[in-house]
């Protein structure tokens, strides 16, 4: 049984592969889509039949053994593995509550990383993985520290992981500026954004289109527009102190 399996699949850009997935790769028997919310879910289910709903909280490690114990059950290809599952907060760390700093690395650094050991076993070569990082990835940002040292540890660890899987395993970083999501506006919305981040603002089904095609020419990072790799660009060349002054 050929599948895709997305984390974070209930909304946002988890959503937008979900259904680019769906209309993109006809010959997967099933997509397996991973989200706290089970109604959100559903709803999703009555557009794309060949889904397979798994409500999981992916803090809970107790989500780790029933999926292993499924894909033990199932014996799945894993043809595409996208890992979108994330939270972030802005705000300085001693504003913000310990219980949500843990929050924001056990679900964009540990839940992460352990789908991945888990999946690695069903992936077939040939088969890809997509690890939503960040532009945030780039450089540290005062006012958004955890968050961006998460997305650091994202781009680091798939950057790795490509290689160890060379000629098996496409592993490609997908490091968008802010996306125009619910995510975004659970950090305050555009309105309230540093005004240096509001050009970078896109497009989800933009960014995920592209991560597409980036990860089907085995590119180890996927940058969507000029002006994030632009920002790339510059911050390997001007100091990270003077960037981290501005911001």
């Amino acid at each position: 049984m050929k599948i895709a399996v997305i984390t974070g699949a209930s909304s946002g850009m988890g959503k937008a592969f979900t259904k680019q997935i769906a209309k993109k790769y006809i010959e997967l028997d099933e997509i397996w889509v991973i989200a706290r919310k089970k109604e959100t879910l559903e709803e999703l289910k009555k557009d794309i039949s060949k889904l397979r709903i798994l409500p999981m909280d992916l803090t809970d490690r107790q989500a780790f053994n029933e999926f292993h114990e499924l894909l033990k059950r199932e014996n799945p290809s894993i043809q595409i593995l996208v890992e979108s599952a994330g939270t972030g907060i802005q705000k300085k760390v001693e504003d913000t509550a310990v219980d949500k700093l843990c929050q924001m690395t056990e679900l964009n650094c540990t839940a992460l990383t352990a789908f991945i050991g888990l999946c690695l076993p069903y992936c077939k070569k040939g088969s890809r993985i997509l690890c939503l990082a960040s532009g945030a990835a780039f450089v540290p940002q005062p006012g958004f520290a955890v968050y961006a040292a998460s997305k650091a540890y994202v781009l680091s660890f798939a950057r790795a992981l490509g290689v160890e899987q060379r000629g098996r395993v496409v592993v490609t970083a997908v490091c968008p500026g802010p996306v125009d999501t619910p995510f975004l506006e659970k950090m305050g919305g555009k309105e309230n954004m540093p005004f240096y981040k509001k050009p970078f603002i896109a497009n989800a089904e933009a960014v995920v289109e592209k991560a597409l095609k980036d990860s089907e020419r085995g590119r180890e990072i996927s940058v969507y527009g000029f002006s994030m790799k632009a920002l790339r660009v510059l911050c390997k060349i001007i100091p990270r102190k003077v960037i981290m002054y501005f911001m």
